[in-house]
């Protein structure tokens, strides 16, 4: 089955695009990468989405004109995908869309909302659309993160060390592999970096490109002490959080009275997604950490979680065949692949749903959509070639 995967993560800044062509044969799964593209979105677009998470109050209207226009952004990027890899001939779209907001109540999870009106991205590429993932998870009692436990778990089958699959976008997520699988997200990835970021430079600037200020500056070990004490990170796993709670106000908060320099402000956050991320894995004692995302490519951010990690080995997912790029993009065309062939896309150990469900809603292409024929097993492994 020839699908597109598509992913916009709590960064906010683009859609990613991936082809796969995903065959299942007795109990693996095999993933062939055809290509990966990213689309960054519009600035009026992004600035407006932007403005309307949390803490931010909006209107009716503006979710309306948010899940149009997030929509046809992610069908302009199914459309380009469609035709560079498969010259216009897929099976099927899986579309993550973009969280907005997800309910977190005393440590369980009431909801979630992405959007990205499938119905667009199936009108302008003829696919069938499979939306929605996170919601099934949560009926089922589960946190509805991260989904992408699931095919950690089948990409590391097998796998000799006791591995961390390790994702760093806004907020980072692991999963740990072993007799009592787990996945949780650790807290703020790229979140709080961003916002420190913007802080210090009046919105000029939204990223800390390659590390750079991070490295200039120095680690205030006083607001390092009071971002650690943030109950999250206390809580029992299976866990889940985000930009509702790891955000430019939240650090705004912590700086109040504080007056560091900008650059040992945005050195501060960055050791802080190191060390929580390093202190979340220290129970479990994994033997090396495979880690992917945006944040790997901000060499300051590697080189402390590097040194919080120990004798703990770290590469990328890269070094595995998988580009960190694309993974989160990769996983979802394969839980799409799974939801189509009428299988569970969730582990209920990493998600902490009662039971193990089929993931998302089908928005039928032009052809209307009928399901394969389904497998009598679920898949205990995955292979990726391309």
């Amino acid at each position: 089955m020839r699908v597109i995967g598509l992913m916009s993560g709590t960064s906010h800044d683009a859609i990613d695009a991936v082809g796969a062509d995903i065959v299942l044969r007795d109990d693996t799964i095999q993933v062939r990468l055809v290509g990966q593209l990213s689309r960054a979105y519009p600035d009026e677009l992004r600035s407006e989405l932007i403005a309307a998470l949390p803490p931010g109050a909006i209107d009716m209207a503006t979710v309306c004109r948010l899940d149009a226009a997030i929509g046809q952004a992610f069908a302009d990027a199914a459309a380009a995908a469609q035709r560079e890899f498969f010259s216009g001939a897929a099976d099927l779209v899986a579309s993550h869309g973009q969280t907005v907001y997800h309910w977190v109540q005393d440590g369980a999870v009431k909801g979630t909302l992405q959007l990205g009106q499938p119905a667009w991205i199936a009108e302008r590429t003829g696919l069938p659309v499979v939306s929605d993932f996170r919601s099934r998870d949560i009926a089922a009692g589960g946190q509805g993160a991260p989904l992408v436990g699931l095919f950690d778990l089948l990409w590391l089958a097998g796998h000799r060390e006791r591995a961390a699959a390790l994702n760093i976008g806004g907020i980072a997520n692991v999963t740990v592999t072993g007799d009592r699988p787990v996945a949780f997200d650790t807290g703020p990835g790229n979140a709080l970096i961003d916002a420190a970021v913007e802080l210090c430079t009046g919105g000029a600037e939204r990223f800390d490109r390659s590390g750079e200020r991070a490295a200039r500056g120095k680690i205030d070990a006083d607001m390092l002490e009071t971002l650690l004490a943030e109950d999250y990170y206390r809580a029992p796993a299976p866990k889940t959080t985000g930009k509702e709670l790891f955000n430019r106000s939240y650090l705004e908060r912590v700086l109040d009275g504080r007056t560091p320099a900008a650059d040992d402000i945005v050195a501060t956050v960055t050791a802080l997604t190191a060390r929580t991320i390093a202190d979340a894995l220290a129970p479990m004692r994994p033997t090396e950490v495979i880690a992917s995302g945006g944040g790997t490519h901000n060499p300051t951010l590697m080189a402390m979680l590097g040194a919080y990690l120990g004798p703990t080995r770290l590469r990328t997912s890269d070094e595995l065949g998988l580009p960190s790029a694309a993974k989160e993009a990769t996983a979802f065309a394969v839980l799409g692949f799974l939801t189509a062939h009428g299988l569970a896309g969730s582990h209920p150990a990493c998600t902490g749903a009662s039971r193990a469900a089929i993931l998302g809603s089908i928005t039928p292409g032009a052809a209307g959509f009928a399901l394969p024929d389904a497998p009598t097993t679920m898949p205990r492994q995955l292979t990726l070639a391309g």
